[in-house]
């Protein structure tokens, strides 16, 4: 079941109403979370097998993992929930992948082996709910949050509708203790989520689906000779489409959760006005970058043992990042050429911290006397140009590079695309109309504008800015083009993820 369809309005409507009648509530949580399994189980019901499992064995060890003293126990308590949890991702996400790649290595080798290939079929949003109950596991481990109550609270807190398949990537404390006590959205919760809701099927269907897409796809599923505009507009379709698919379901989620009185962090805070790519990363699939840094690049060491090694483990926390998207080495150039980017930009922050820093005498009247010590000031630097705005847009250029990687299936396509957006290609053929690069040209320079313009606010203080007219008349705009352009029930692209 996807936001973007009817069906899931119906359902959404039943789940609203049995949540506001006057039951108990303990009987609201087994609705919400028979609704969860009902929503997961419109892709294909046998997959709430691997939830239950993933729900139940994480449970029980979690709570071995609190309470046992022994720290030969704790350890394998916990590699019980990774094997449990990292191999049933390994298995369904990377099996094939693992196997081709092995077939290739041994047949480089010399030896002629080609065994069939397997025929495993990629559960729905299994990397999210994967990574939420890891969470727990390795909190308890570390003690630092207590044990979830109830297997009720906990198997919900797993599976609740809004962020199982694609996330936000939501942790124990965030959520849980907002099963303990009963909720229900105010009036005003209620319109934010109704609006967020319409706000994130707008950017999904109306303009990464309508507007963005077919592009995207013409041009990345085009072998032939590409000119630079056209293999450039093909990128820029697909860096609007990312982030409006991706955000509107953070969005629509976001929402939904808020209809029901729950609250879910959030996940993206105008990423396209970021400066430089530690900054792009705070503002990117938040959760995910969060959950990687506390998980995985402070565990390897962070960057407490050296610059070396900080660099290696901020390259491998990139490269798996990467991986994590899917099971192609494209998704791994994506995160290596991330990787790359976090270093220069390290490099030279560094290099500016270790630069000496200016410092100008204490002028007289300042508290200190002529005659007495003269205390250094820190020099006041420059503002950045309009404000950093030429990074913001060069930041932006690099991350479209990169894009190239994460839609292109092969390397010998995302070459062909780099070589045709950089000129290195000669008689390539006009492709896109002049109407479709006039939609792209219109979507991206608005987006780059409201991201930076935007980008030290939520989109909840923006509504409360405007005025009830104009935020009705904006609503009632972007419900109507949402039905205008309701053609399809085309799911999430992190669907795949």
């Amino acid at each position: 079941m996807v936001f973007n369809s009817y069906i899931f309005i119906l359902f959404f409507g039943v789940v609203l109403l049995l949540h506001n009648l006057p039951f108990p509530w303990k009987v609201k949580k087994i609705n919400l979370l028979l609704a969860s399994y009902l929503f997961y189980a419109a892709w294909n019901p046998p997959f709430i097998l691997l939830l239950w499992l993933s729900t139940i064995v994480d449970y029980f060890v979690g709570r071995a993992l609190y309470t046992q003293s022994n720290i030969h126990k704790k350890r394998l308590l916990l590699v019980v929930s990774l094997c449990g949890n990292l191999g049933m991702l390994c298995f369904f996400k990377y099996g094939a992948f693992l196997q081709d790649n092995f077939v290739h290595l041994v047949n480089t080798l010399g030896v002629n082996f080609h065994p069939a290939k397997p025929n495993i079929i990629l559960p729905a949003g299994i990397s999210f709910y994967t990574f939420t109950t890891l969470c727990y596991t390795i909190d308890m481990y570390r003690k630092e949050s207590k044990p979830v109550g109830s297997l009720l609270d906990f198997s919900l807190f797993v599976t609740f509708f809004p962020h199982l398949v694609a996330g936000p990537i939501v942790r124990p404390p965030q959520l849980v203790p907002q099963f303990e006590s009963p909720r229900r959205a105010t009036k005003q919760q209620l319109l934010e989520g109704l609006f967020l809701l319409s706000m994130g099927l707008f950017m999904k269907v109306t303009l990464a689906d309508s507007m963005l897409a077919a592009s995207a796809n013409t041009v990345f599923g085009t072998p032939t000779p590409l000119t630079a505009l056209d293999a450039w507009m093909g990128t820029l379709a697909f860096a609007g489409q990312i982030f409006l698919d991706f955000a509107g379901y953070s969005t629509c989620a976001i929402g939904v959760a808020l209809c029901l009185g729950f609250v879910l962090p959030l996940n993206f805070r105008w990423p396209y006005g970021a400066i430089g790519f530690s900054d792009f990363w705070r503002r990117w699939h938040i959760t995910l970058s969060t959950w990687l840094r506390d998980y995985l690049y402070i565990p390897l060491g962070g960057n407490r043992n050296g610059r070396l090694r900080t660099y290696i483990n901020l390259m491998v926390t990139m490269l798996l990042g990467g991986l994590w998207h899917g099971a192609n080495w494209t998704f791994v150039a994506w995160g290596g050429l991330h990787g790359l980017y976090l270093w220069v930009e390290k490099f030279f922050t560094d290099k500016k911290k270790t630069t000496p820093t200016l410092v100008i005498p204490a002028p007289a009247g300042d508290g200190m006397t002529e005659s007495g010590p003269v205390m250094a000031k820190p020099g006041r630097m420059p503002k950045p140009f309009m404000g950093g705005f030429p990074y913001v847009l060069l930041t932006f250029l690099l991350v479209n590079i990169t894009w190239v990687f994460f839609r292109a299936s092969t390397f010998s396509g995302a070459g062909h695309i780099l070589s045709s957006m950089f000129g290195f290609v000669e008689n390539g053929r006009p492709l896109l109309s002049t109407l479709a690069m006039i939609k792209i040209s219109v979507i991206l320079l608005a987006l780059i504008i409201l991201h930076w313009r935007l980008r030290d606010m939520r989109l909840t203080d923006i509504i409360y800015r405007l005025p009830w007219w104009w935020l009705g008349s904006l609503w009632a705009c972007i419900l109507i083009l949402l039905i205008l352009s309701q053609e399809s029930t085309s799911t999430f692209i992190y669907f795949q993820f």
